[in-house]
């Protein structure tokens, strides 16, 4: 898939690609000028942010420590025979 940039600097991204990506008129894409390639990423406006956080949850109990939590997410690790803890 290709694009051809203007002499005003501008691009048209692929209406393929807008849609996977969930593009839509209006959205920042912020460029990473230390990319050895063309890198853009889509900016969160702060205030979906602020929306997001409004909503959120702790999903785990006041207490539990990080470790707690992640053997919560993976399982209890097995340490195999003759290994060192």
């Amino acid at each position: 898939m290709q694009a051809t940039l203007t002499s005003k600097g501008q691009i048209t991204i692929p209406i393929h690609v807008r849609n996977r990506l969930n593009l839509r008129p209006g959205d920042v894409l912020e460029f990473d000028e230390t990319a050895p390639f063309l890198k853009a990423t889509k900016t969160i406006p702060p205030q979906a942010w602020e929306e997001f956080a409004k909503g959120w949850k702790d999903p785990w109990p006041a207490g539990l420590s990080p470790f707690e939590v992640m053997e919560d997410l993976r399982g209890p690790v097995e340490i195999p025979n003759g290994a060192a803890p």
